[in-house]
This record gives C-alpha cells, sequence and structure tokens, in this order.
C-alpha cells in the first residue's frame, strides 16, 4: 500500500466513479447482495469519496440495504445530481425512501410472489413432462443493446459475481458483455471479480464471450474448475486471470460463532433452471426431519432467494412434522440476518449455493443437492476451493434416500473436526478476494484521470 501513497492521493482528489454491473437488478437475491455489500465497502474505505453506481430496479431497497452506494435507474440510468444539492438528495433517500422501501416490499411481496409462482406451474404443466415452458425463434436469441448512460462519466466499470455468465441467463450474460464492450470503447477501465462461468454453449453467447473478454482488464473468479477453462478458450491472456473464491465469503466469516452450531439450515429452490421432483422433494424433507429428531436438533429454513418466493414456497413445505421448527427470516429480511441463522447451525443442506458459501466461510459442513448442472458446477467448483466440508448429493439419485442421510450423518459427525479447516480456507480466500481488488483499484489509481472528472469541473 505504501508505494501506491502517491497514486492513492491523485486519485482521491478525483471525481472517481464506480459503475457498478450486479447481475441481479431487483435486490431479491441475499447472496447477490451479500457479495455487493462486501466490494462496496472494500471501494469505500479504499476512495472514500468516490461515487459508486449501482444498476437496479430498486432504487429505494438499494438506499436501505447498501447506503453507500446510490442507485442508477431507468430509464436512461444516468449518475444523479452533483454538488451539496445532490448529496442531500441521496442523504434523504438513505434515511426515509429506504426503510420504507424495504417495509413496503415485505408487506406486499406475498401475494405478488404467489401469483408468478401459480402462472409459472401453470406455463409448466402446459409443457408436460420434461417439456419447456417456450422455445426461442432465432429472432428471441438477439438481445437489444442496452447501455446506461452512467458509463460515460464512469471511471471503472465493476461486474460483480454471480451466476449469470452462462447459458441459463443469457439476457443478462448479453448485457453484461455489452456493457463491458462499450466501456473498453471509450477506453474505460473494466473488470469482472468473483465470476462463475458456464455451463456455456450456447453459440452466440460463446462467441460474444470470446470477442469482448479478452479485452477485459481484469477477471477474478470464485472457482477454479471450470472458469480458468473457459477463458483459456475464450482467448483471455492468464496474466489477467485471478481465482480468489467468492466475495461473499467475507460476509459470512464475519458473523461466524465461537461455539458449533445445534441446529440442520435446510433450503430447497425449484426453479425453472433447477428442476425437483414431486418426490425428490417428498424425500428431502422426509430424511432431514429425521436425521434432526435422531440427534434432537431444531431444523431452520433458510431463505437466501426471494424472487418469486422461490425458497419460501419450496422449503416451508418440508419442515411440516419436524419436532422443532424454527422461523424463517421475513420477507424483509437482510443478508445478515441470514448469515446469523446459518451461524447457528451444525449442518446445512441447501439447493442454494450462497447458503454453502455463507455456512463453509464460517466452518459449517454443508450438503450441496443438486439437480442440474448449473448446480453440479456450483457445488463442485466451491467443494474445490474449500478441499472438505462440502458433500454433493444428486436428486435423482435413485438411493436418494440412503444417500442423502449417509451425507447429513457423516456432515454432523464431522463438524467439529473440520470447523478450524474451514475457517482458514474462507481466510484464504478472502486475502485473494482483497488482491484481486488490489488489481482493479490499480486500474484506476495508475492511469491517467478521465477528462470532466476533476472536483468541480
Amino acid at each position: 500500500m505504501g508505494t501506491l501513497g502517491s497514486e492513492a492521493e491523485r486519485a482521491d482528489i478525483a471525481d472517481i466513479r464506480v459503475l457498478v454491473e450486479n447481475g441481479e437488478y431487483w435486490l431479491r437475491n441475499r447472496g447477490d447482495i451479500a457479495m455487493m455489500a462486501v466490494t462496496v465497502e472494500r471501494l469505500r474505505a479504499r476512495w472514500p469519496r468516490a461515487r459508486i453506481g449501482v444498476l437496479t430496479h430498486q432504487p429505494g431497497i438499494l438506499r436501505a440495504l447498501l447506503p453507500e452506494a446510490e442507485p442508477l435507474c431507468g430509464p436512461d440510468w444516468s449518475w444523479g445530481r452533483d454538488g451539496w444539492s445532490g448529496r442531500l438528495s441521496r442523504t434523504a433517500g438513505t434515511r426515509l425512501v429506504g426503510p420504507a422501501a424495504l417495509r413496503w416490499r415485505a408487506v406486499t411481496d406475498g401475494p405478488k410472489d404467489r401469483l408468478r409462482a401459480l402462472r409459472s406451474a401453470a406455463r409448466r404443466r402446459a409443457a408436460g413432462p420434461g417439456g419447456t415452458e417456450h422455445v426461442a425463434t432465432p429472432a428471441e436469441t438477439e438481445f437489444p443493446v442496452e447501455i446506461p448512460a452512467a458509463v460515460e462519466q464512469a471511471s471503472l466499470v465493476l461486474a460483480l459475481g454471480g451466476g449469470y455468465m452462462t447459458d441459463v441467463d443469457r439476457y443478462q450474460a448479453h448485457r453484461t458483455l455489452n456493457l463491458l464492450e462499450h466501456a473498453r470503447s471509450r477506453g474505460i477501465p473494466t473488470a469482472l471479480v468473483g465470476q462463475g462461468l458456464g455451463p456455456l454453449r450456447d453459440p452466440s453467447l460463446v462467441r460474444r464471450a470470446a470477442e469482448v473478454l479478452p479485452d477485459v482488464d481484469f477477471l477474478a473468479l470464485r472457482e477454479g474448475r471450470r472458469g480458468p477453462e473457459l477463458l483459456s478458450r475464450f482467448g483471455v491472456a492468464p496474466e489477467r486471470v485471478l481465482v480468489t473464491g467468492d466475495d461473499a465469503v467475507e460476509f459470512g466469516y464475519r458473523l461466524r460463532q465461537a461455539k458449533i452450531g445445534a441446529d440442520i439450515g435446510l433450503c430447497l429452490r425449484v426453479a425453472d433452471y433447477s428442476r425437483v421432483s414431486a418426490s425428490a422433494q417428498a424425500t428431502l424433507g422426509r430424511v432431514v426431519r429425521a436425521c434432526a429428531g435422531q440427534v434432537g436438533a431444531g431444523v431452520v429454513p433458510l431463505i437466501i432467494s426471494e424472487y418469486a418466493s422461490e425458497d419460501r414456497l419450496s422449503t416451508l413445505p418440508l419442515l411440516a412434522g419436524a419436532a422443532d421448527a424454527r422461523p424463517a427470516v421475513g420477507r424483509g429480511g437482510t443478508p445478515h440476518d441470514v448469515a446469523r441463522q446459518v451461524a447457528g447451525c451444525r449442518v446445512l443442506v441447501t439447493s442454494a449455493y450462497h447458503l454453502a458459501v455463507f455456512a463453509l466461510s464460517q466452518g459449517i459442513p454443508a450438503v450441496g443437492i443438486t439437480a442440474s448442472e448449473y448446480y453440479d458446477d456450483k457445488f463442485h467448483g466451491l467443494s474445490q476451493m474449500f478441499g472438505t466440508g462440502m458433500r454433493i448429493v444428486h436428486l435423482n439419485d435413485p438411493a436418494l434416500d440412503e444417500t442423502l442421510t449417509a451425507a447429513v450423518r457423516a456432515s454432523w459427525a464431522e463438524a467439529p473436526q473440520v470447523r478450524d479447516v474451514l475457517q482458514q480456507k474462507a481466510v484464504e480466500q478472502i486475502e485473494a478476494s482483497r488482491a484481486g481488488l488490489e488489481r482493479v483499484f490499480r486500474l484506476v489509481e495508475s492511469g491517467p484521470v478521465r477528462p470532466g472528472h476533476q472536483l468541480g469541473g
């Protein structure tokens, strides 16, 4: 840090503007919000006077959850006002609008999400067994280029981690690639951090990734199992790539408890990209309830995503009949609320990736349950990063009852032994993640200050 003193001083006198692409504009996934919170905190610590703008459809929710950032919203996605009037407006928004927006969402999301779930179920029934809801025509695979106006004044365009650079989320992948390409054409530094890549086979998406990613200044990956090989195929120079782990590792690690937990955490997600049969759902609930009863543990429903209530609607019914069922967080709950619930667990059973990140980072073993290649890659990549404490069970296993029971029991038994090892692995990933962001800082601090970004300019 000492060697960068003069550069940091120069950066501090510039009106740095960081445009953050977070991949989840509705702010309904607490794992994505945790990643964003850690990164925004690190940016603010380095550049106290910077403007950190986050692309979002939910400006009030962003102000409530991340008061250090400012929302960049439609229709043109531009920066708000400069000067004292702009600062006053942002302060008022954080103190008044944000909390009110979070309360309103907590009250109104339930009925809306139940309606979405009913519509989604109807579409799946119409598709038939093993069918898909809709097959895109060639014309529908072309995505519009939506470039936020805010990019023109950005000092840095930073794409935060997520699972969107994949065939499962082609729209967001194309949107991010278009943004990065546009920024580079303007000479603006670009970086991706905490990224999970793949599965990625769609021809148009593969072509765009190969066109754009080699010109990105720096890419930090959350796993080393798939990402590096994919980037190599796209022509990305290896010196621009670093495997750091997930940025939410630090978020979870901070909330670890000294005393080992006594509950079993449970989350099941049923979504279009994570299909789960009714029989597998029934088996999952039965096994977890039985294992909890045998060791006298409570069962904690863990809700990481509120999008269409996908975690809530799938998880809560599995607790029916449990001897000791804990309450779930409310719809207005924060990532901190869920991570603290995880801290009280001795074992976690989850089909949601970021809950496993929270658990392993706190020294808690996890059983990852998967029904898709998408989640296979997520959990196997996470397992490789921590080295132990992660068991992966496929919900299409013909011996699911026995396999899952054995995994939960083994994880419960080994919890005291793996605790310190997992927490040390978390520390190593935190250090790597911070080192990766240091490279991002240098992209701005070592380059020319962009015209028009001086204070008062």
